[in-house]
């Protein structure tokens, strides 16, 4: 085992054991417990074997922290990187990469994979990514068997079970569990009392427990009382409290060194005005001696950035905020800003950065304290508040190794969320992790390009999608065999020695629906009745006449307003009837007669009395006496007589419901048993009629798909083969390519459509046309799309690689931020990198490489460049664990 400069902790031992004896390991632990070091000697491990190593990472930026890092310990010459940005050093010993980057060697067959000794696969979690997932899963489930694995997880509550898939696939595998936090963690709540101005904060939890003390927040006094002094009226208990302000909270902060911090708000422009809110009111964190080292730092992340692209990006107000101590961090900022803003945080010179919660997946930054502003995120369509797993991510940052004793969590009030919704959060240890697993048509593709259609179907089987669903089918058919053994035991105790109890239940329904029936036509013979009668009418109810004022049709019914001898008006309604009212005789109405004046409604009663004594008794109308119906058929039913007949009606109703939960469980096991193998054969018989693959083998059309990995392979490959991107100069092509990696998501309309030449405008219509046929395709077989194609980036990025500055491109119409530009220019040049390795026209691939090597320059190449080694910071082991 590799002599390490510290103790190890017992699952540190454990699992470096473990990699000795040559098994696979999943170690699950949280975040900064110490992961790293079971990866380096895995990766130690390889090299005194003669082997090579590989660590992948979910994220680029990920990756190159782990390539300094890495560099740092075993010398630059040994350590390569392979990320879409960066190819350093592919064939050294040790190389870091994305995950994407490994599965896409597995798929190549590449000759890299044969001296590959030990396979570091950190972040594994990301595994429940709705589109990335699946890569984890591809690579474990076709690496070449004589690669061993370490697996490194957050603490999810189903490692076992995830520990068991990977020995179902790989082969003996340890699981090591470490729950404990390196550094204590303590969850607070944080309340601004409008009557003493300052933020109260006391502890979510005490042994464990909701602090009762918290629930005085929730209260919901009554209206407001007055003060001491000259009758100033004081807040009420539930109106003292409030959500502290975010200078207040940076303040408050630094008074109870709690620094540094990070703010979680879960919006950019949240985040940015954060920061203008701290600066304005005077807030300064630093000494002069870390504001000069804070100005060098930035000018070497900036260095490759233009006078021109600093000031489109506001340089000078940014290195203002930076220069205080205080910083934002998201995606909608420049990677040369952000790793300016990660470098500065990690060496303590700035104080406090507002993150959204990207950077709770990202690189090694930890503080003091974490605060959560608030328990929910916008999503982009829904409010959705945080889960457990969510917020242990969030509140993982909090404890700096080596450096502070404890880490603090700082939950923000919310009028919106109660104190016990807070402290479950803090308590939960809830984090389930589900398979995202899911074919795509690349991995269709290859999957028959190296299998037959059985062993498609058998490494189907093996992911953990079909492992869990098989656990679940497992206890469905548990739960289905319960349900039969309860209905045969409630049919038993349904029947009836007497007679046939269904025969019975069926007579009284039957009985039932005739009296709804009955009344249903009753009510429609009374509305109807009503709304035939006219002023004058004269009409008995319960042996009463009434003179008719109005009827009227009101709120969808029919509405009858009558007067009694005394002048007193009534309004009767449909329900209000046993009857249908007609009219017994008539009396004269005054003229004129206007229903609602209630001198015509008195004239109205008069007559009717006068009519009533003349002929002492009211004409009776005629027509058959109320139907009474015959005795209920079901009441000389056999079992109508049965002692036990209300017990046998109970076990019967509970026949029916036990058979409606069985034929929903019938149900969801035919629809989870084999749902990843019907879509894979969907996916192939929409290849077999688009000409991806001939019968199980694969056209010139398929080998172009199987080496195109992105969300529209089967679009893009089926576009380059249809001759859509040939003939295109390096900005047009740029251009048209946008059109499958970019998706319009602000609520704002996108901006009218721009193309550079008519041919161009042509393409883009034939490439709409296309997905469209192959979305209604898709359609035909059930299998879902992707959006279409969208043009709103076209321009930009068609700019972007004639040459046009930062400034004429990102101008003042741009719906997008420096940030978002950035990231979509170098989503573009990956996809245009494969399309120049893999399309068939030799002119269309110089074409894509020389429109990519355009679009990287500038703001878009600054940034993400791994060459600097940063100093770790003194601890007893530290990060370095």
């Amino acid at each position: 085992m590799t002599q390490q400069p510290f103790a190890l902790d017992s699952f540190q031992l454990e699992a470096t054991l473990a990699i000795d004896s040559g098994a696979h390991v999943l170690v699950a632990a949280p975040t900064g417990a110490g992961k790293t070091v079971v990866a380096e000697h895995a990766v130690t491990t390889a090299l005194a074997a003669g082997r090579r190593a590989f660590y992948t990472t979910p994220i680029k930026a990920l990756s190159n922290q782990k390539f300094r890092d890495l560099s740092a310990r075993h010398g630059a010459d040994q350590v390569g990187l392979l990320t879409g940005d960066n190819v350093i050093n592919p064939d050294a010993a040790v190389v870091v990469m994305t995950t994407e980057v490994l599965r896409n060697m597995i798929y190549a067959r590449s000759g890299s994979l044969d001296e590959l000794g030990w396979v570091v696969l950190d972040e594994i979690h990301f595994l429940q990514d709705a589109y990335r997932g699946p890569v984890w899963e591809e690579v474990l489930i076709q690496a070449p068997d004589h690669i061993r694995f370490v697996c490194l997880s957050a603490t999810v509550s189903n490692a076992d079970e995830l520990a068991g898939w990977i020995e179902a696939v790989r082969g003996e595998t340890r699981t090591v569990i470490e729950h404990k936090r390196p550094v204590e963690l303590v969850n607070h709540f944080a309340v601004h009392d409008r009557v003493s101005g300052e933020i109260v904060q006391l502890r979510t939890l005490v042994d464990g427990r909701p602090n009762v003390d918290g629930h005085r927040f929730d209260k919901t006094a009554g209206g407001r009382r007055r003060g001491p002094r000259r009758g100033t009226p004081r807040p009420s208990e539930r109106q003292r409290w409030g959500t502290p302000r975010r200078p207040e909270v940076v303040a408050h902060l630094a008074r109870s060194r709690l620094l540094p911090a990070i703010c979680f708000i879960f919006s950019r422009a949240g985040c940015d005005e954060a920061v203008r809110s701290v600066t304005e009111v005077g807030l300064s964190l630093t000494s002069p001696e870390e504001r000069t080292e804070i100005r060098s730092l930035v000018e070497h992340h900036t260095a490759a950035l233009s006078s021109g692209d600093l000031a489109v990006l506001g340089y000078e107000r940014w290195m203002a905020a930076l220069e205080s101590g205080v910083a934002a961090h998201h995606a909608g900022m420049v990677p040369a800003f952000k790793e300016a803003v990660e470098s500065c945080f990690v060496r303590g010179l700035v104080k406090v950065v507002f993150a959204t919660e990207t950077l709770a997946l990202g690189i090694n930054m930890p503080a003091r304290s974490v605060v959560i502003e608030s328990l929910s995120k916008f999503t982009g369509e829904t409010h959705e508040d945080l889960t457990p797993a969510q917020y242990t991510q969030l509140t993982g940052r909090a404890g700096r190794r080596g450096l502070d004793p404890v880490g603090h969590a700082l939950v923000l009030w919310s009028p919106w969320y109660s104190f016990d919704k807070v402290a479950a959060l803090a308590a939960s240890r809830e984090y389930v992790l589900r398979s995202a697993f899911r074919p795509t048509f690349n991995m269709a593709i290859n999957l028959v390009r190296q299998h037959d259609r059985a062993g498609a179907h058998d490494l189907l089987g093996r992911s953990f999608a079909q492992f869990q669903t098989d656990r679940g089918l497992g206890r469905l058919a548990n739960r289905r065999t319960r349900q039969v053994q309860q209905l045969q035991a409630a049919r038993e105790q349904a029947e009836c020695e007497m007679g046939d109890v269904g025969e019975y239940r069926r007579l009284r329904k039957e009985e039932r629906a005739a009296v709804r029936r009955a009344r249903r036509e009753r009510a429609h013979q009374i509305e109807a009745a009503m709304a035939a009668l006219r002023p004058g009418d004269v009409i008995e109810v319960a042996g009463t006449p009434l003179a008719v004022a109005s009827s009227s049709h009101r709120r969808g019914s029919v509405e009858l307003r009558v007067v009694d001898r005394n002048g007193l008006l009534v309004t009767y309604e449909p329900e209000d009837l046993d009857l249908p009212p007609e009219p017994v005789t008539r009396v004269d109405l005054p003229v004129p007669f206007m229903p609602r004046d209630r001198a015509s409604q008195r004239h109205l009663a008069n007559n009717l009395r006068r009519s009533v004594t003349r002929n002492r008794e009211p004409e009776r109308r005629s027509g058959a006496a109320p139907h009474v119906s015959a005795e209920p058929t079901s009441a000389n039913h056999p079992v109508a007589s049965c002692p036990d007949l209300d017990e046998h009606l109970r076990a019967a109703a509970e026949v029916d419901r036990l058979e409606s939960r069985l034929a929903e469980t019938d149900r969801r096991l035919k629809e989870r048993s084999g749902s990843l193998t019907r879509h894979f054969d969907l996916l192939v018989t929409l290849l077999q009629q688009q000409r991806f693959l001939d019968g199980w083998k694969l056209t010139e059309r398929g080998e172009v798909l199987a080496r195109i990995f992105h969300e529209s392979d089967l679009l893009c490959a089926a576009a380059m083969s249809d001759g859509l991107f040939d003939d295109l100069q390096p900005p047009d092509m740029a251009g048209l390519a946008s059109m499958l990696t970019y998706e319009h998501r602000s609520k704002e309309p996108p901006p009218d459509p721009w193309y550079p030449t008519p041919a161009v405008r042509e393409r883009a219509q034939r490439l709409v046309g296309l997905a469209r046929h192959l979305a209604e395709e898709q359609a035909g077989l059930g299998l879902d799309s992707r959006p279409a194609p969208d043009p709103s980036f076209l321009a930009q990025a068609h700019a972007w690689a004639a040459g046009w500055s930062f400034e004429d491109v990102l101008d003042e119409d741009s719906p997008l931020s420096p940030g978002d530009f950035v990231r979509n220019v170098r989503t573009l040049i990956d996809l245009l990198g494969q399309i120049g390795d893999v399309a068939p026209n030799p002119a269309t691939a110089r074409s894509a490489r020389a429109a990519a090597g355009a679009l990287r320059r500038g703001v878009v190449a600054a940034g993400s460049e791994p060459t600097q080694v940063l100093d770790p910071e003194p601890s007893s082991g530290g990060d370095e664990q």
